[in-house]
């Protein structure tokens, strides 16, 4: 199976460059997957379209500010970083308090042994690793412990490329989850933006069961697929937890047949990669996942999903085809074309029957 066919014209205007007016106030498609149909509604109609006997499952990672700039010594011009995930390099060196993967602009530019200075005087040294070279990424050591402070004073909210402006504030809770409480995502589970207070006490008046999971959204979210054939992509592994609570109530969902309704991918990512098929059980844990879902993938946990509109040729776009049928998914996406909706992060929701 080919990356370009997953390929669809998108007019640039109806890429979101910014959240709606107020939160939640967004379009909703509806996609039956059994029939190909779809049907327009607004978020604030979700309620009254789910099973009421439906387990929703959650991702309640919260976004680090984790694009950071630091001046290149040699050159005195800014560089950016977007920082990944901590490795324990430090540990076999005293003088980096930390050491990070990151994803770095101007890439081949950045080689061992250039050190940056970043806003608080913290300095940062690139260092060798055989697994950077030829790549966008590049292990960075760091003098000071980067803990979640140091991010809020050095970095800013990790808008993705397709979004053509500078974070503001008002993105510092825009690009945010509600119920978002674990910090260690690069980049927002955007499906949960849609979410309000209103709408969950509303949720829970009508007695629909939550759930929750944290993956911590990296590489293995937004990554192009650069492969001509989809089956030569390589995901590159996310984080994950999954409490006893949690595992309980999906396992006993699925014993039940009721139904399970993931908000996100990150979330379906989550429950398939975790999902013990020889004891039809969900394990509670600490685990991490490439796995990798598109046309051919048979899902054993997710039934129902709710999702926004995904970039053409992405792993998410694989993803929802997989799930709903490649035709239907991109019958659904003309139309949202056709009936104007807004793309990506800060742009409508599909919710897949």
């Amino acid at each position: 199976m080919f990356t370009k066919d997953f390929y669809f014209d998108l007019p640039e205007e109806l890429i979101a460059q910014k959240p709606s007016g107020i939160r939640g106030q967004d379009k909703l498609m509806v996609l039956d997957r059994s029939t190909g149909n779809v049907s327009h509604f607004m978020m604030e109609n979700l309620p009254n379209l789910i099973p009421h006997d439906a387990l929703m499952v959650f991702n309640n990672s919260r976004v680090r500010r984790s694009r950071v700039y630091g001046i290149k010594d040699t050159t005195g011009r800014e560089c950016e970083f977007l920082f990944i995930n901590p490795l324990n390099l430090h540990e076999t060196s005293d003088k980096y308090v930390s050491t990070w993967k990151t994803m770095v602009k101007n890439a081949k530019k950045q080689k061992p042994g250039c050190t940056y200075h970043f806003p608080d005087g913290t300095m940062g040294t690139i260092l060798e690793n055989p697994e950077d070279t030829g790549t966008e990424f590049r292990t960075l050591g760091l003098d000071r412990l980067t803990d979640e402070n140091w991010f809020e004073k050095n970095g800013h909210i990790p808008l993705p490329p397709y979004i053509r402006r500078e974070d503001t504030e008002e993105d510092s809770h825009r690009y945010q989850n509600i119920y978002a409480t674990e910090t260690g995502s690069s980049a927002c589970p955007t499906a949960g933006l849609h979410f309000t207070e209103p709408m969950m006490e509303t949720l829970d008046s009508m007695g629909i069961q939550r759930a929750w999971v944290t993956l911590h959204v990296g590489l293995g979210t937004f990554l192009p697929v650069r492969a001509e054939k989809i089956e030569d992509h390589k995901m590159h592994f996310e984080n994950y937890s999954i409490t006893q609570e949690t595992a309980d109530l999906v396992t006993q969902a699925k014993k039940d047949g009721r139904p399970v309704l993931a908000v996100g991918t990150t979330s379906v990512r989550t429950l398939e990669a975790a999902w013990d098929k020889n004891n039809k059980c969900l394990p509670a844990g600490i685990n991490s996942t490439n796995i990798f879902m598109y046309p051919g993938y048979k899902f054993n946990v997710v039934d129902k999903m709710f999702t926004n509109f995904h970039t053409p040729e992405s792993t998410l776009l694989m993803l929802v085809s997989a799930f709903a049928g490649k035709e239907n998914i991109m019958n659904a996406y003309k139309s949202a074309v056709e009936n104007r909706y807004r793309f990506f992060s800060y742009g409508d929701a599909m919710l897949i029957l």
